[in-house]
């Protein structure tokens, strides 16, 4: 099937961002489109850079190298056997969030599927000189618990110009026709997305309406920052990045002294939303598709990347490409292109796709209507992507008897359960009598920043040793809380995640 790619609707209004017309003479910024030889290299529960060696707390969408898994280090994904980045010598990860559609009426919850993604690499215009990304740089952009709208629905990528809004979905009509408007004219953010004042087809949060453009379907886009600081380290994803300022009498967009200024990246993953239009009514003030992290608002819609690149090559591109919307695969000098389709099986063993009852990792709708998110409201990595300077994470403190019961091959289920009780926590309900609990540890712990995660442990019989237990710090800012829950089921086969062998990890704790 031949794929049609429409230049990005967002490009105009990037341009006060990366170009001064009156310097473009001189020193103008060029990109190039990278692009892909399939829809994902594979789906699940899996986040090398924020759940190292752990199920995810919600599904993403990967491209990239086939080196990719959930403790993925620079080097695997360097010796991948291939990957589905049409430019050969590219075996960085690119991910970002899976999107379902909600079936209100039947509860249930339908995967849909990616139509393409575009990663426009832009070399901006600067006085510093853009540097390949070193490999093993990981990035993350955006914040995926937050429910709540950005001050403004305008781009914002400099720092000097207010809050920065680098997360938006564009909705593309057909014929270019937005009567109606495609948020709600009068949103205010807390029940609808809210459009873009200028950019009638942009806006923050989804909108309310079928995105039927023609090959432009409902978009998610990402922009990430360009300045990484190598004081902080290639893996220090919630500090080491942050944003270049601009200079108002050039236009130049320049990073800190002793800072990185590698290529601006900005994700465009187009949604195959057209396939549900007619199982809804639009312009109602609500919508029916929800990301894997549970929200139904969009606001929180993220990315990441993972360098592992052949840096050399990438700085060729960098120095001589501009091939814009053609592609970066149309760049002279390249070595050649990867043309074949690469996929590898996910780590997570659980359906991610088809119609399902729940969301995968068990993640609850939240926002607008549905009420706001258990999860911290915001994350580290979402702060740090707000400002140019790093800023320092402290470490976390331990509950030390809940994690020493759990990971302990001599305590039994119950012993687990009882190390929480003493701190003031009980099972939520009793094990049944055939005596089968699946128990989730659930830890928080006060720190000075800030991130999201739980752990679960199978199936095990209360009298019997626990299984290999998977304890994830939870960074949050109040108080050190424990609580572990023992639920009586009746498990069906095979309906239960689990990683499979060669990937689970007898205890994981700590920040990544």
């Amino acid at each position: 099937m031949k794929i049609n790619y429409a230049p990005s609707t967002a490009l105009a209004a990037l341009i006060p961002y990366l170009v001064n017309p009156a310097e473009a003479s001189k020193d103008e910024t060029t990109f190039a489109v990278l692009r892909f030889t399939n829809k994902a290299l594979t789906r699940g529960r899996m986040d090398p850079i924020v759940s190292p060696g752990v199920a995810s707390q919600h599904v993403h969408n990967i491209m990239g190298g086939s080196g990719f898994s959930s403790n993925a280090t620079a080097e695997d994904l360097d010796s991948s056997r291939c990957s589905n980045a049409m430019v050969r010598g590219d075996n960085s990860a690119y991910w970002f969030p899976s999107l379902y559609f909600h079936d209100g009426d039947a509860g249930t919850f339908e995967s849909v599927e990616v139509d393409y993604v575009n990663v426009y690499y832009f070399f901006e215009q600067s006085d510093d000189d853009i540097t390949a990304f070193p490999k093993g740089l990981r990035m993350v952009a955006g914040d995926p618990n937050t429910r709540t709208a950005p001050g403004s629905s305008a781009t914002n990528l400099n720092p000097d110009s207010g809050d920065i809004v680098n997360v938006k979905w564009t909705c593309p009509r057909l014929n270019g026709n937005y009567d109606p408007p495609s948020w709600p004219a009068d949103s205010d953010g807390t029940t609808a997305g809210i459009g873009d004042p200028v950019n009638k087809g942009e806006g923050v949060g989804f909108p309310d309406v079928n995105c039927d453009g023609l090959y432009s379907p409902l978009r998610a886009d990402v922009h990430f920052p360009s300045c990484y600081d190598p004081s902080a380290g290639l893996a220090a994803y919630e500090t080491n990045m942050g944003w270049p300022t601009t200079d108002p009498s050039t236009g130049k967009v320049n990073c800190p002294d002793g800072w990185v200024h590698t290529p601006h990246l900005f994700f465009e993953v187009y949604w195959s939303t057209a396939d549900f239009a007619d199982r809804w009514t639009p312009g109602q003030g609500t919508q029916p598709f929800v990301l894997s992290n549970g929200d139904a608002t969009g606001f929180s819609s993220h990315a990441d990347f993972f360098a592992a690149w052949d840096e050399d090559l990438l700085q060729h591109i960098i120095d001589t490409c501009d091939a814009g919307t053609s592609g970066m695969d149309t760049c002279p000098g390249l070595d050649g292109l990867n043309t074949e389709s690469c996929t590898v099986e996910s780590d997570v063993d659980e359906q991610v796709d088809g119609t399902l009852s729940r969301l995968p990792g068990g993640m609850k709708i939240s926002g607008w209507s549905y009420g706001a998110s258990d999860l911290p409201s915001s994350s580290p990595a979402a702060s740090a992507a707000a400002s140019s300077a790093a800023a320092a994470v402290s470490s976390p403190a331990e509950p030390d008897a809940v994690l020493a019961a759990a990971s302990s091959s001599s305590s039994t289920a119950a012993a687990v359960i009882n190390a929480a009780q003493e701190q003031g926590s009980s099972p939520t309900e009793e094990a049944s009598t055939r005596k089968l609990a699946t128990t989730t540890v659930k830890v928080s712990i006060t720190s000075e920043a800030a991130a999201a995660a739980t752990a679960a442990v199978p199936v095990v019989d209360s009298d019997s040793p626990p299984a290999d237990v998977v304890v994830e710090t939870v960074w949050v800012t109040e108080t050190v809380t424990t609580e572990v829950y023992a639920v009586a089921t009746d498990v069906p086969e095979r309906r239960s995640a689990k990683f499979r062998r060669g990937h689970f990890h007898r205890h994981h704790h700590g920040s990544h």
